[in-house]
């Protein structure tokens, strides 16, 4: 507690609690006070209020409570005497400066401190050896030939540690104690020797939010191993803690009211040089509660841009389930590629540009839309192929805190993989109430719903006169009009053997070959009661697939729409309104169905 006329006294008088919290916490004005969500417990509406004229805070949800150092040392784990020194530093106040040795006490505050000073001039250092040194220079024109200009160097602190075995080591043992040194976490002990960690490798410092360096990152120069070597865990840094960037963007974050999360160092330095500021970069680990929560006192919005290879995939699934938890509006962007081509963030922009990248931003889909995109991949395999892709999604629906949202988006996934909602619904509840984390559903009720025009459609290719049959398939392909149905596998088998006149007989002979799904398919089908086939029902079969389809498109786009309403970026509003052109086009050609 901050006692009367004591230096914290003084500071706590001086400091702005509003200013303060606000870097932790979103808070709006409400009357005299301000609200946001409490950083101690999780929770949808506000029930966190700053009272600035009192210079204290309180939830009323879990009862938190205290002044601007109670605040700090909350959220930073941090001593009493830390915090009035974190207050005073982000207020801009002056504290007498410290007597002795930097880390010559014990103290844990003191630590942090030597440590902190320890890493500032470990960042100095490396930045210097990158400007004045001749391998350093070396280490730069890597940058620059990486589409890096000399500001962005600068700006990001990017550094170089030479080859030399102990040449920081050297730099620092005269200011710093050997027990400072060694709790950095920058050195190695080789014997009686103490060696630098990093060595021929570019620098990124690693800074928190409020932009001290607490760790580095190294790459390697060569065809050394590990490519990216990291600082250990310290009494200053936790990497499930700390998000690449976070500093310089949270502002911008703020700003813009959402963020970009990607995987690398350089990713998220090459969209900061391509003018995309509310960026910041996991670090190369997988997200963390804790960085979800530092994520949240900045934006509830995200647009995550992991790498599309497997590892990049199981990162965003990984992250996505965080996120859900948390309430976040998520969205998922996959950067396209050739054969061949890199697909992160980094390498997209140097072929293709920024203003490429924020055309594919503005229109990221939402996280749903991207599962059930990855689970469709699932689903074309037939009934096992379709139980592994419920089995998929599940999970992340029951992340979703709203109840309302997890049947909207199970009616979704129904609709979308060909299953009764009924039974998802079903699957679902009976989860939730067992605390399972994975939904088991029989194989026969996750079987195809084939509708009666398809039915229909499968028996004309199969006993219609050989000049209709073929004569159906080539429109059927040359109008793709089969696609997206649940029958889509089997008439892919068999529309180019009835478009070149193949016979019903050879047909049913050639399935026996087939995978069994399909052959049982189209011998049940071939079974089936019917009146006779005529040419009027060909012509009535296409027309309803031809309006499907435009009613799958239409759909499709409206909800594109819905989504670049919430974006007001240039480019977002030109695609806005091709689409609306678009959608008068399909309504128009609906209309005259």
């Amino acid at each position: 507690m901050a006692e009367p006329g004591s230096l914290a006294d003084r500071i706590k008088q001086q400091a702005d609690i509003v200013r303060v919290i606000g870097e932790y916490v979103r808070l709006k004005k409400s009357g005299q006070n301000y609200l946001g969500l409490c950083p101690f417990h999780q929770e949808k509406t506000p029930s966190f209020a700053v009272h600035p004229v009192k210079q204290i805070y309180h939830c009323f949800g879990c009862g938190a409570g205290g002044d601007v150092f109670r605040f700090v040392m909350e959220m930073e784990k941090c001593s009493f005497p830390e915090a009035v020194r974190v207050v005073a530093e982000k207020c801009g106040l002056q504290l007498p400066a410290v007597r002795g040795r930097p880390g010559g006490a014990s103290g844990s505050g003191e630590l942090r401190r030597a440590l902190l000073a320890v890493h500032q001039e470990a960042a100095e250092f490396f930045a210097r050896q990158m400007r004045e040194t001749a391998e350093g220079r070396v280490a730069q024109a890597y940058l620059e030939d990486r589409g890096l200009q000399p500001e962005t160097i600068r700006r990001f602190g990017l550094g170089y540690a030479p080859a030399a075995g102990d040449a920081l080591y050297r730099q620092l043992r005269r200011r710093f104690p050997a027990s400072v040194l060694e709790a950095s976490g920058l050195f190695v002990r080789d014997g009686n020797l103490w060696l630098d960690r990093f060595r021929r490798r570019i620098m990124f410092p690693l800074s928190t939010e409020q932009g001290r360096v607490v760790a580095f990152a190294g790459r390697a120069l060569g065809d050394e191993q590990p490519k990216y070597l990291n600082s250990p865990e310290t009494p200053i840094y936790s990497k499930s803690r700390l998000l690449y960037n976070l500093d310089r963007a949270r502002e911008a974050i703020r700003r813009e009211g959402y963020a970009i999360l990607v995987e690398g160092y350089m990713d998220a330095i090459a969209l900061v040089e391509g003018g995309l500021e509310p960026v910041v970069a996991s670090c190369g680990t997988s997200l963390t509660e804790a960085q979800v929560r530092l994520l949240g006192r900045y934006a509830r919005r995200l647009v995550v841009n992991f790498d599309r290879d497997a590892a990049g995939q199981a990162a965003t699934e990984r992250s996505l389930a965080l996120l859900l938890g948390s309430d976040f509006d998520v969205r998922v962007l996959v950067l396209p590629a050739a054969p061949g081509e890199k697909t992160d963030p980094d390498s997209f922009l140097r072929s293709h540009g920024p203003d490429a990248y924020r055309e594919l931003l503005a229109r990221a889909p939402r996280y749903l839309e991207y599962l059930i995109h990855r689970a469709r991949q699932m689903a074309s395999a037939g009934v096992e192929g379709r139980l592994r892709a419920v089995n998929f999604l599940l999970p992340y629906l029951r992340h979703l805190p709203s109840r309302l949202a997890r049947l909207e988006w199970a009616s979704r996934i129904a609709s979308d993989l060909g299953i009764e909602f009924a039974v998802l619904r079903e699957a679902l509840r009976e989860a939730a109430g067992e605390g399972r984390t994975r939904v088991e559903l029989p194989p026969a009720l996750v079987a195809a719903r084939i509708t009666p025009v398809e039915r229909r459609l499968i028996r004309l290719l199969l006993e219609a006169e050989d000049s209709v049959r073929a004569g159906l398939a080539r429109r059927l392909i040359e109008e793709e009009l089969h696609r997206g149905l649940e029958t889509e596998p089997l008439l892919e088998k068999l529309l180019p053997a009835v478009a070149a006149g193949t016979g019903a007989a050879a047909l049913l002979e050639q399935a026996s070959a087939w995978e069994a799904e399909q052959r049982e398919l189209l011998f049940e089908l071939a079974f089936d009661a019917g009146p006779p086939t005529n040419l009027e029902e060909v012509e009535a079969c296409l027309g309803v697939l031809r309006r499907r389809g435009l009613e799958r498109e239409l759909q499709r786009l409206q909800e594109e729409i819905r989504r670049l309403e919430q974006h007001p970026e240039a480019a977002a509003q030109r695609e806005h309104l091709r689409l609306l052109d678009r959608v008068r086009e399909l309504r128009r050609a609906l209309e005259g169905q």
